[in-house]
């Protein structure tokens, strides 16, 4: 006996329901990975190398700063204020050199946290011997609580902090803690939480901002 069109017309209805169903539930699980846990970022800028090449894929944190907060040495994405050459375009992507209460100066190429000499051995290197540090007008700063001092590591093409001053914490979108594509780049970001600043400083990290950065 063949079953009465009712009962198929409500079986296709029921299908299409959960079909439904399953792609809004689908939507919402990524929208809250993407906005709460991970994001993925393409670099596109030159002033992370040899650290990220651009084009290379990273994945972006979102969820351990809000517990942990941010680190000196920490790689962070984050939008850029107003007055960079991309202004509130596309976020960038920069090594945290300094954070709130840090006195930062540069002198004789080399960058000093609290008077103390950063040691830096991911800054881009040329024949063997990493570029020196120069200012882009003002040496010294002292950075405010609630902000971060970032720059890139290829120091010389790198718009930075030298450029635009410290950053709130507020327009940090997650610290970048995975190179995952191309497959021969994938490794594990490193970090560096600078031991030589340990003795000489005892600032807190930089909490990460309550509700996420636009």
């Amino acid at each position: 006996m063949t079953e009465p069109p009712v009962t198929n017309q409500r079986r296709a209805f029921g299908c299409l329901i959960e079909a439904v169903e399953t792609v809004v539930l689908t939507a919402i699980i990524f929208f809250v990975l993407q906005t709460f846990v991970a994001q993925p970022f393409q670099v596109e800028q030159v002033s992370m190398r040899d650290t990220i090449e651009p084009s290379q894929y990273v994945l972006v944190d979102k969820l351990t700063p809000r517990i942990s907060g941010y680190n000196r040495g920490d790689i962070i994405v984050f939008n850029p204020p107003d007055n960079t050459e991309t202004g509130l375009g596309k976020p960038y992507i920069k090594r945290i050199v300094g954070i709130g209460g840090d006195r930062i100066q540069i002198k004789g190429g080399k960058v000093y946290v609290n008077d103390v000499p950063l040691d830096e051995p991911y800054l881009y290197a040329e024949g063997g011997k990493a570029q020196p540090t120069t200012p882009h007008g003002d040496s010294s700063w002292t950075v405010p609580t609630g902000d971060l001092f970032v720059m890139g590591d290829h120091r010389q093409q790198s718009q930075d902090s030298r450029d635009f001053g410290p950053i709130a914490v507020s327009s940090v979108l997650g610290r970048a803690w995975l190179r995952y594509w191309p497959a021969n780049a994938f490794g594990v970001l490193p970090t560096d939480g600078h031991p030589e600043l340990t003795a000489g400083s005892s600032a807190p990290p930089a909490k990460a901002a309550a509700s996420p950065a636009p």
